[in-house]
């Protein structure tokens, strides 16, 4: 009988609490500091979405950090204990220097201990993004496969996750580092909505703008229709909000109006994603196209205008 190995996962993905709270899943928790000091990302445990987002609306503006070192130690001293193959899924390389450190905790217990199975993967991912990828992963581990199976599928799949998001205000993406000035400068000075989404390197790239909240809204729901693989064997469809429901509900009516078949699943963005994104986020997830392939023909159209 094949053993189910362990997931570790961190609080940037977004996911209501009650979905990880599973045995064999461990929880990392980011921390964001504001005026009253330092807190752990608990999922919402603590605190609400509200009173988070209200707080922003008031002017805190919070900052974040790398998880300390102790922490992500604590976590390989967790999968050594458990004496299972582990598999951990981690937040973006692209948008934290976390990855870098974990890769190298990870690389020295190994070599101190040649007999630990822990396979560590870079999602190139974030927020509810990152979230979708582990919640099917979560169900892949639920199929039995081993860490070595699991691992390998979720470098795979990541590539299939695609996504759209839009933002209130681009000031806190732009004070965060996680757009260009220019970017920013464009969305506030033409008075619209810019769509992101997440490049290889899993970094935020802009994927589209719309005039208003009501035609983004429209915008990320058409992204989805004509995005989504309607093949896959599972059509959940990830929606996230920072504090804006009534428009996440929008969202997912659109969806359903054009895609009956597809199995909402609802959540709040965290206040770590939150300090960079502020109220108002409004994102889908979604099974489809290999973005891979759509980087490749952009960088053929690109290589011809240039001549080569």
């Amino acid at each position: 009988m094949t053993m189910q190995c362990n997931l570790i996962v961190d609080s940037c993905c977004d996911l209501p609490a009650n979905i990880l709270d599973k045995e064999g899943v461990y929880l990392l928790q980011f921390p964001y500091i504001d005026e009253a000091g330092e807190h752990m990302d608990d999922l919402y445990q603590s605190i609400t979405p509200k009173e988070f987002y209200d707080g922003m609306r008031e002017g805190n503006m919070p900052s974040t950090a790398q998880i300390p070192m102790p922490h992500l130690q604590a976590a390989i001293d967790w999968a050594k204990e458990q004496e299972k193959p582990c598999v951990w899924l981690s937040f973006s390389s692209g948008l934290s220097g976390t990855f870098g450190t974990i890769d190298m905790l990870v690389g020295q217990a190994k070599e101190a201990d040649p007999s630990l199975e822990l396979e560590l993967v870079d999602t190139h991912l974030a927020s509810i993004a990152e979230g979708f990828l582990v919640f099917e992963a979560l169900r892949q581990r639920e199929r039995g496969l081993t860490a070595s199976e699991l691992a390998a599928w979720a470098r795979e799949a990541q590539w299939f996750v695609n996504c759209g998001f839009m933002v209130d205000d681009l000031k806190a993406l732009q004070h965060g580092g996680r757009i260009p000035a220019s970017v920013a400068f464009a969305g506030s000075k033409l008075d619209v909505k810019v769509l992101l989404a997440f490049d290889l390197d899993g970094k935020l790239s802009m994927v589209g703008v719309a005039r208003g909240r009501k035609k983004g809204l429209k915008a990320l729901a058409e992204r989805y229709v004509k995005g989504c693989d309607k093949a896959s064997e599972t059509r959940t469809v990830l929606l996230g909000n920072a504090d804006c429901e009534k428009d996440m509900q929008r969202l997912r009516e659109l969806i359903l109006k054009e895609d009956a078949s597809a199995m909402p699943l609802e959540s709040s963005i965290g206040p770590v994603i939150g300090s960079h994104v502020g109220p108002g986020m409004v994102a889908v997830v979604y099974w489809g196209d290999d973005r891979r392939k759509a980087v490749s023909v952009s960088d053929r159209i690109a290589n011809r205008v240039k001549g080569n």
